[in-house]
């Protein structure tokens, strides 16, 4: 049974930081930005770029690129970020009373920014489980950067952080952009390294907490996590893509096109030579930063405008997330017979 991507949605910040900025915030210099952290600019939310809406504006614009009635939609799954409009909230229910998807329910899922593949692996289990479920957006928002401290080295690899919302709509039964097999790979000996230390119930809010700016992302022990994740990191890159090919019938040598989230320069650089891929396979997020799990809808769309996804094409959409979780999506792409 096929299950495919009937349309994707995007929603993108006007306001922008530049690199100058990140550089004169953080005091690094200029080509450390631009060069290795591969940055030039991020879009960062404006007054009512909240996480939920703009994941509302993206499926907006899903629906009407797919050209269904909202109503046709049978499930809702939120794929934004925890750190939304409240605490405590079900943002897909509000997603889906906003769009008018009033025959759905919904409910959220989160992987931090390994939450789209994650979510299109569920979606795809329960469409085939379960014959009421025909048609399935994906949406959410995303704005870790309100975390982001520019003065905290330890937070430097995630400097990147920027805002944005992506939507998928997914259907049975269609023959357009298939979605194979993904797989996915979580390691909870890092799942304290990357944390918010104030907010939750082992250190709750308190003046004292915000005064000392323990709202931000901190790294309990940057030089173990460095130690610990580097390689292994990009190991499992490489792991969770030969996987999910593998899976989905096919090898690197098949690969057309990665949608990858985005990394450092040489991060980035490396995957693609590793499966013996060139910069023509994939686009670095430079002037986009890391929008966290929207990344591999906005390498999708930007692929589209630049005429390098062609009918039959296989696809690899890959992830990454602090806890630490990896994965990765095979999509033959275009109309398959």
């Amino acid at each position: 049974m096929n299950i495919g991507i009937l349309s994707t949605g995007l929603y993108l910040p006007e306001s922008v930081m530049t690199s100058e900025e990140i550089a004169e915030k953080a005091g690094i210099p200029l080509e450390v930005v631009e060069e290795k952290m591969g940055i030039k600019q991020k879009p960062v939310p404006g007054v009512h770029d909240h996480t939920c809406e703009m994941g509302i504006r993206a499926a907006r614009q899903a629906i009407e690129r797919a050209g269904i009635d909202p109503k046709e939609i049978d499930l809702v799954i939120y794929i934004g970020e925890e750190h939304k409009e409240y605490p405590l909230w079900t943002a897909a229910i509000k997603l889906q009373e906003e769009i008018g998807a009033h025959r759905a329910w919904g409910f959220d899922a989160a992987l931090r920014c390994g939450t789209t593949i994650m979510a299109i692996k569920i979606a795809k289990a329960m469409m085939i489980a379960d014959p009421a479920i025909k048609t399935v957006l994906l949406a959410g928002g995303y704005r870790n950067i309100d975390f982001i401290d520019y003065g905290n080295e330890r937070t430097r690899f995630m400097f990147n952080l920027a805002a944005g919302g992506g939507a998928l709509m997914l259907q049975k039964g269609i023959s357009k952009n298939v979605v194979l097999e993904s797989e996915i790979i979580t390691d909870g000996t890092f799942s304290e390294d990357v944390v918010v230390t104030s907010g939750g119930t082992k250190n709750p809010i308190s003046h004292k907490n915000l005064d000392e700016g323990l709202y931000r992302l901190d790294v309990l022990d940057p030089p173990g996590m460095k130690r610990r994740l580097e390689q292994k990191s990009m190991d499992n890159f490489l792991k969770v893509i030969r996987e999910s090919l593998f899976k989905s019938g096919y090898a690197e040598k098949d690969i057309d096109y990665v949608a990858m989230l985005h990394m450092k320069r040489s991060a980035h650089e490396y995957v693609l030579r590793e499966l013996g891929l060139t910069s023509e396979h994939s686009i670095y997020l430079e002037d986009y930063g890391h929008i966290g799990q929207i990344d591999q809808i906005l390498s999708l769309e930007l692929a589209e405008k630049q005429n390098k996804l062609k009918n039959g094409d296989l696809v690899v959409l890959v992830s990454a997330g602090i806890g630490y979780a990896w994965g990765a999506t095979t999509i033959r792409w275009g109309n398959s017979k």
